[in-house]
């Protein structure tokens, strides 16, 4: 691996840990807020989602300004965001401060996932590697960073917590902005002439009709049916995970030498049991007939929802069972229905098509997060999980349409044609 590479690697593996470690770290600063604040469940979950919302939709614009700007730039500028929008978390008062940080950190995390990806692709060589590297910097963000949330929670008020964590994306926003990186290493450089003002906004212009022409084509194709399915997992992603660790505190049994929220330590596990699935998704998902195995993955996603409160009622020990089990099948689904786009998606409109993905898994999705709250207000954990029963039992039935459908009109454009 050559020097270029190594630094490309230092700074995405960097920025996708960061990433994932505020985004999974909210829900473990939820379970002060709902205690601290004063606030409903349902005022709550809308607040979060507007930020998460932001986190997601944010991925289509990032894109375009990634392919002017360059991917090292973006990733300083995001880092820069999210690492400024944590401390601001820490700083502002009431509900409304704690809104404008949330948006303020959707806003600048939507621009890693297109400007990080990309920079592997067209900047490191040895592209394999650097994926896996990226995937397992991902991991500890999403594992680590509830678990170091919890952690220092002990120690500090959650509005000093806000703002150390805020600390290390602005250290590693100056670390990005002034490294030295070959972006285009990877595929050789194609610096197109500049002939001026005139040439500038035709080539714009020339990129937005391409653009429109890309996205009609896209939706008229299988891909509608896959952003449906992605957009549902997203929902159920992020309506199950928001509130979980104020759900799970008052389902341990056992006394803790410390007085803690138990359910942060529950879900910083159930996270890291997530790594797993993801490995065992990432295996499946090379399979033929992956629309069948995620149609498989999301009824068991299904019926978790539909044991998860009565098995975890049975005492700690089931608790942690059920937790576990619920992280696996969670992250179980992710490389599955990544798997499923570029199935459904032709070579060309790939990095589009990722982009409308992050729009449904994290844009779309954020509603989860509103309606887990206005359920939990409206009649409590067992109608949330129901509904999310529901949710993943519509993608799994969705999955299996796709792929009848696909097998009935099999041939060279059936993974891009629903059409008969």
């Amino acid at each position: 691996m050559n020097p270029n590479d190594r630094s490309i690697i230092a700074l995405v593996t960097t920025g996708h840990g960061l990433v994932h470690t505020y985004e999974l770290s909210v829900p473990i600063f939820m379970t002060v807020w709902l205690a601290e604040l004063g606030v409903a469940e349902a005022t709550l979950g809308a607040v979060v989602g507007g930020g998460y919302f932001l986190f997601g939709a944010g991925a289509l614009p990032s894109g375009i300004l990634v392919d002017r700007f360059g991917s090292r730039r973006l990733i300083a500028c995001g880092l820069a965001g999210m690492g400024a929008a944590f401390v601001l978390l820490g700083l502002l008062p009431g509900l409304w401060g704690l809104g404008t940080a949330l948006l303020a950190w959707g806003a600048a995390a939507s621009v890693y996932h297109p400007a990080g990806l990309a920079l592997i692709s067209t900047g490191v060589r040895q592209r394999g590697r650097a994926l896996a590297y990226h995937g397992i910097a991902g991991n500890v963000g999403i594992a680590g960073g509830p678990l170091l949330t919890a952690l220092l929670l002990l120690a500090f008020d959650w509005a000093t917590v806000a703002v150390l964590l805020g600390l290390p994306g602005l250290i590693a926003a100056a670390g990005a902005w002034r490294a030295s990186v070959d972006e285009t290493a990877a595929v050789g450089r194609h610096d197109a002439t500049d002939d001026g003002p005139s040439a500038t906004a035709s080539a714009e212009n020339g990129r937005l009709t391409a653009l429109w022409r890309q996205t009609r084509h896209l939706f008229a194709s299988g891909f509608a049916g896959v952003f449906v399915l992605v957009a549902l997992s997203g929902l159920y992603y992020r309506g199950v995970l928001t509130f979980l660790p104020d759900l799970l505190t008052p389902l341990v049994t056992v006394d803790l030498p410390i007085d803690v929220s138990a359910g942060r330590y529950v879900y910083a596990g159930l996270l890291a049991v997530g790594i797993a699935g993801q490995y065992v998704g990432g295996r499946l998902s090379d399979r033929e007939g992956t629309e069948w195995v995620l149609a498989g993955a999301l009824g068991l996603l299904s019926l978790v929802a539909v044991v998860f409160l009565p098995v975890a009622g049975g005492g700690t020990g089931a608790l942690l069972v059920a937790s576990a089990g619920l992280g696996f099948v969670l992250f179980l689904v992710q490389p599955l229905y990544q798997a499923t786009v570029a199935e459904y998606t032709p070579p060309d409109t790939r990095g589009l098509s990722y982009g409308y993905t992050y729009l449904a898994v994290f844009g779309i999705g954020a509603a989860g997060a509103a309606l887990s709250g206005g359920l939990l207000q409206l009649a409590g954990p067992p109608l949330l999980f129901g509904i999310l029963a529901g949710v993943a039992l519509l993608g799994a039935a969705l999955s299996a349409w796709l792929a009848v459908r696909r097998a009935r009109w099999a041939g060279p454009e059936a993974a891009t044609d629903l059409s008969p």
